[in-house]
Order: C-alpha cells, then structure tokens, then sequence
C-alpha cells in the first residue's frame, strides 16, 4: 500500500460527498414533480409521451397498482429484447453477420438487463450486433436504472405521505426519471468518454498492421453511448468481454476515476433525496455514514491484500503486489477501489479480473453482494435495501426501549417488519440454494474451471452476483450453457422483482399511517449510535447468514494458500 493509493481513495470519497448535495436535490425535484431548468427544452417532449400513451401523470396509484404496472412494463421489455435476439441475424445494422441468439442464452441476456444485472455469458464484439447493442441492451439500461429509482421514490413517500392510499404514479416516476437526470448526463458523459478516446461508430472493426506486420482486425461500435448509461445507471454490461478493463470502454486513468464517481453518484444522491421527503436532511447523512463506513472497511481490506500479493509467494519469500489480472496503467490502488465500488453498487463493471484477486480481496466483492448491494448500491434498489435493514434496526432498538419502534415519523409494525424480512430473506434463499444445486448436479460442477474450494467460490460469486443484480463474474466459470443460463436466469429475476414487490407492500403500508411525532422515549436516528446500529444489524444478518459458505470458498482458499497450496 502506498500514500498515493490512499490519497486515490480520500479524493474518491472527497469528491463524491460534495455531489451528495446537488445530485440528491435534483433527484428531489423530480421526486416531487417540479420543474427543473431542463423543462423548458424537455417539457415538450414528456407532454408529448403522456399524450400519445393515454397517461395521465396525476393520476395516483395505490401499490398494487403501481407494482402490476412495473411488472408488467418489465415483462414487455423482457419478450421485446428477447425477440430482437433471436431475430439477429435478419435485422439490419449486422455487417459482421452475426447469427441469431439461442433460446437459453437470449433469454438469460433479456433477464439480465431488465433487472439491472447484465450477466454476461457472451463475448459482446463476437455475438451482438450493433442492433442489439443499442436497442435491446442500451435502452434496458435506461429501463431498469429509471425502475429502481421510481420504487425508491415510492418507498419514500410511503414515508413522507400520511393517511393515503397512493405512492405515486408509476409512468410518471420513469419518465421524469430518464427524461430528466439519465439522458440528458448520459449524452454529456457519452461526448466526454467520445473525446477522451472511446469509440461511437456504426464500423463492426477496422483492420491494422501489427509491429510484426500482421493483420488484426479490431473490433469497434458505438460503445460510447452504452458505457456511459452502464455506469451511470449501475447496470455494468460492457461493450466488449474485457469490459471496463478494455482500452475502448477505459482508456485513461481520468476515465477510470470518473467511471468510479459515476457509479456512485446517483446512489449516493438518493439518500440526501430520501432526507429532503421526510423532512429531516440528517437521516439522509445517517445512512451515507453507515454506508460509508462499510464501503471504506471493504476497500481497505481489498486493498490491503492485493497490495500484499499472494500468500503462496510469501511463504516462499517473494514479496510483492497482486498484479494478476489487472491493467498496469491502472494500477494495484485503483483496481482495488473499482473492485470495491463495482460490487458496492450493482454495476458489475470491472477494469481488473476479479477471478484473479487475492482468496480474502476477493472475498470483499463477494460479500458486497450478499450484503444487497446496499453499501451505496444500484440507483435506487441501493437506498430501498438498506431502508428495509433500516426497519429491522429500528424494530430492534423498540425492543431496547421497550416501546413501538418509529422511524422518521411512522410507526414500524408486525407487517412492515415481516414484510421487510421476507424481502431480506429472498437474497440468501436464492444465493444459497441455487449454490447447493450447482454444487451437487453435473451440469453445475461442469461450469468452474477450478477445483476446490476456489471452485466452489465461483459458483457462489455467480449466484450471488445474479440474485444480488450485479453482473460482475470470476471469470473461472464457464456460465454460457442451459444450465447456468436458465438458473441465473431465475435467480436475476427473483433478486429484483421478490424484493421489489414487498418494498412497495411497506410503502403502501407506511403511506396510510399517521405521522408520529418523536417522543422522549424514541431512539434517535441521526447520530453515532443509530449509525453503529445500522451497520451491526446488517453485518450480522450478513455474517450469520453467509459466514459458513464463504468459510468453505474464500477463507478456505486463503488459510489452503498460506500452507503453499493452490486450486
């Protein structure tokens, strides 16, 4: 570990606290429906939408209503990706004549994109074309990033609101969502990453003459405009396999540390967001804390360890940085922190090999995901997940004071507790289970390309990767098959819409209380100790939960590398 790396992480976390503020306000403005000083350009346009789809934006939805649309919206998006998948091969913009998708694998990608995952079984530059790069996986990252962000709204509401039966109105949420915050950054960021060396064109390849004088065709597209919405809206699907490793999707260091803030910067907006609606910006600040320090003990760690390298050379006496699988012109620091942020949010982009970390620095991402991805999180499911840990802490400190637990003004009952559990519950159910089955059937075990307990780590990293909506991968396994496809399929769309559903049970729940003022004998939600509670509750339920299979895969694998052995 160096001084420079560190002062890498410190400015990181400089710069994204001062966009807190004014990313989580303009977030607020289109939570409450007001204009912004973009209206006057785009007002037109949303008018125009409402207009042709026989919306009304005023119209309020209970949260049934608001679900089934949302179900409904995903299911549509969903077959339209599908189809243009496998109809590949006959549509236009293919110069290179890609065929269409198979079944198991178009289906797997759909799933994937709509619930924000972009699991990737496919090279991108050898199976996509430009079709289906832009019309069904660019505009997916629209939908899916606009969906999270329109439930969290709804949650806060239920919140906010008092004695109604309404959360909003669902089209309105998506529509100002992307019409106002994500277009209009993601053209900005598209130009900055076009000038700073990414590539925006129509061209499949162009061919070069290598220094030995031999041709290579190199493979091209419009990656601009799909990079910046993947990390702008925390869905992570590269462009091409190597992802965010790639000197076309990452080309510089600036790029890389402006790809991280990017990552973040919404999901970390929405908590400010979140304490402007209840009216009491120190509860925003309280969950930033908590997720902060998280983030920071998880980056400190990955750090710590690819900075020390492999166990195995140490017990020989060769010291030195875990450099396997990492860009050189990014360096031990920030691929460390990519790792970190990458896994903290559901974005699942990647600029180093995570299959290559150290057995512990991997742990961290790995962990990340099973925690929910609530340590900043995914644009919006970030916020609604650690609101539902948030409940059950403040179900726990009622028992301490032996009193009807009250967050930000609303009582927390029996049904909102068992509601947030049974949401909480969904993650391990899934990442454990289907674990158990792929660990067991021949089909699974055919996937890791390691044994051992390193093995068994990269069937764990997949499903917790895809229940937890990541994407990211230990590239060890081998996942395109109907197998894997069809599991991770499932387990994508469990992770998102079984935890979505219950979300907006508690927000519809919440909306029909009345406000309860805090009392004397109310336990406070702002300071230190709310904050310690926070992260205490979600690193038990974490730790309980997931302890004994990360024993069997990542601490098994370091403590088998100190005695010299590897998988």
């Amino acid at each position: 570990m160096t001084l420079q790396g560190w002062a890498l992480i410190a400015l990181f976390l400089a710069i994204l606290a001062a966009l807190t503020k004014p990313a989580g306000l303009w977030l607020f403005a289109l939570y409450e429906g007001r204009r912004t000083p973009l209206h006057s350009v785009l007002g037109p346009i949303e008018s125009g939408f409402y207009r042709l789809s026989g919306i009304n934006p005023n119209e309020e939805q209970g949260w049934r209503r608001y679900a089934l649309h949302m179900l409904m919206f995903q299911l549509v998006t969903v077959l339209f990706t599908y189809v243009i998948l496998r109809l590949q091969a006959g549509l236009p913009l293919n110069p290179a004549k890609f065929v269409g998708v198979g079944a198991d694998g178009a289906m797997n990608t759909s799933i994937a994109f709509a619930t924000n995952t972009n699991w990737q079984w496919y090279v991108g530059e050898q199976v996509m074309s430009n079709l289906s790069q832009m019309l069904a996986l660019t505009t997916h990252n629209f939908w899916s990033a606009a969906t999270g962000i329109a439930v969290a709204f709804a949650l806060f509401r239920g919140f906010a609101r008092r004695e109604t039966r309404t959360i909003g109105n669902f089209w309105a949420d998506m529509t100002r969502v992307t019409l106002y915050i994500l277009l209009p950054i993601s053209i900005v960021y598209a130009v900055y990453l076009l000038l700073s060396g990414v590539p925006q064109t129509l061209a499949m390849s162009i061919d070069a003459t290598t220094l030995e004088g031999a041709k290579q065709s190199i493979a091209l597209g419009p990656v601009a405009s799909q990079e910046a919405i993947k990390m702008l809206g925390t869905n992570g699907g590269g462009f091409f396999n190597a992802n965010s490793a790639h000197p076309f999707e990452n080309p510089t260091a600036l790029t890389n540390f402006v790809q991280m803030l990017s990552i973040f910067v919404l999901g970390v907006g929405l908590t400010y967001t979140f304490g402007k609606a209840v009216g009491d910006v120190r509860q925003g600040w309280a969950i930033l804390g908590a997720m902060a320090v998280l983030f920071i003990a998880g980056t400190a760690v990955v750090y710590w360890q690819e900075a020390a390298g492999s166990p195995v050379l140490q017990h020989l006496g060769v010291a030195g940085a875990n450099l396997e699988g990492k860009e050189v012109r990014f360096g031990i620091a920030a691929s460390a922190l990519f790792a970190a942020v990458t896994t903290a949010a559901s974005c699942g982009a990647v600029n180093a090999m995570h299959d290559s970390l150290t057995a512990l620095g991997g742990l961290i991402p790995l962990f990340n995901m099973q925690l929910g991805e609530i340590v900043v999180g995914g644009v919006g499911s970030g916020i609604y997940g650690f609101l539902l840990f948030a409940i059950l802490a403040v179900f726990v400190a009622g028992l301490m004071v032996g009193r009807t637990p009250e967050y930000v003004g609303k009582k927390i009952e029996a049904r909102e507790v068992k509601l947030a559990v049974l949401a909480i519950a969904v993650l391990p159910l899934s990442i454990l289970g289907f674990t158990a089955l792929a660990s067991v059937l021949p089909d699974g075990l055919a996937g890791p390309l390691n044994k051992g307990p390193h093995g068994f780590t990269e069937i764990l990293y997949a499903f917790s990767s895809a229940t937890a909506n990541n994407g990211s991968a230990f590239a060890g396994l081998s996942a395109g098959t109907p197998f894997y496809n069809g599991l991770l399929g499932v387990a994508m769309w469990v992770g998102r819409f079984f935890v979505i559903v219950p979300v907006l049970a508690i927000a519809g729940s919440l909306a029909a209380k009345k406000h309860t003022p805090a009392g004397a004998g109310s336990f406070p939600t702002t300071g230190g100790l709310w904050i310690g509670l926070l992260v205490g509750v979600i690193l038990i339920l974490g730790g309980l939960t997931f302890l004994p299979s990360l024993a069997l895969g990542p601490i098994a694998d370091h403590l088998a590398m100190i005695a010299g052995k590897t998988f």
